[in-house]
């Protein structure tokens, strides 16, 4: 048992995302860098609300002040035609997957995928609301990082499937040592236990904050940052955001399927939603608990 814990935890920090095995994928065809002129972009925008506009007829879901979704939706941008930088300073060169790039650092190693850019969107909302006791992620093996014992000073060691937290930091609520916490998360979670921690909603309850996630080795997850209703029809439209293998800046993603209302894909799905790098089933969307 032992054995096959230590393999699922070396699983979670190498196959998490890994691009090219599964079934479920895209194709990609690599293009010139476009930045689009569609009434759907005010390309001088600085966030998310700013930059992407809605079609003719919808107006954005209200949202309180102090929500997930609001900070979501005003999540800061890189100027228009940037490119999503890998965590080693190279470029993803892939310019139809994405039609810009979240301006949050990423650090230096190889951590920041999918599933770990999910947990980070979430963590760093609570944190920077100093709602410290909401931080906690599991590690692949059912292991709880509570973020609150971490900046008491505990740290977590790892020795094959032992995993125990031992008393040798020091406290501190500074942004670096709450990074630490996050790759020590990324290390040790990912598609695969962020899936089993969320539950299952619908589409009809779908809100911002909501992932599509498949989870497994490979897995992949991506992110609801905005969404909108038409006021005539009460049809709902969203905007996803994304990591993936190797680590690699957040991404604003282009909708495949339908160039007209893209980046907004429509909630209409019959079966699948087909992003540009992965497909989900539409039963394939979860919600954090709390």
């Amino acid at each position: 048992m032992k054995f096959l814990w230590t393999i699922a935890i070396i699983c979670a920090l190498f196959l998490n995302c890994k691009e090219g095995n599964s079934n479920t994928q895209v194709k990609t065809v690599v293009a010139d860098q476009k930045i689009p002129s569609s009434a759907l972009f005010d390309l001088p925008g600085n966030t998310i609300a700013e930059r992407f506009n809605v079609p003719e007829g919808y107006t954005r879901i209200k949202v309180d002040s102090a929500s997930f979704g609001k900070y979501l939706r005003n999540l800061p941008l890189k100027d228009a035609g940037e490119k999503v930088m890998y965590f080693d300073g190279s470029t993803k060169n892939k310019n139809n997957v994405y039609d810009a790039v979240i301006d949050l650092p990423i650090g230096k190693r190889d951590l920041h995928q999918c599933a770990d850019a999910v947990m980070r969107l979430r963590a760093e909302y609570f944190f920077n609301h100093k709602k410290y006791d909401s931080i906690h992620f599991n590690f692949t093996n059912g292991f709880r990082a509570d973020y609150s014992n971490w900046r008491k000073g505990k740290r977590i060691s790892v020795n094959g499937n032992n995993v125990r937290w031992n008393n040798s930091g020091q406290p501190s609520d500074s942004y670096q040592t709450f990074w630490k916490y996050l790759e020590m998360v990324f290390s040790y979670a990912g598609t695969a236990s962020l899936e089993r921690e969320m539950k299952a909603i619908s589409l009809a309850e779908l809100k911002i904050g909501d992932v599509f996630i498949k989870g497994g080795f490979p897995g992949h997850a991506v992110i609801v940052v905005d969404m909108a209703r038409n006021k005539s029809t009460g049809k709902k439209i969203f905007l996803l955001a994304q990591s993936y293998m190797p680590a690699q800046e957040i991404q604003i993603l282009k909708n495949p399927d339908n160039s007209e209302l893209s980046p907004w894909y429509s909630s209409g799905i019959s079966n699948e939603l087909r992003t540009p790098e992965w497909v989900f089933k539409k039963t394939e969307l979860r919600r954090f608990v709390d």
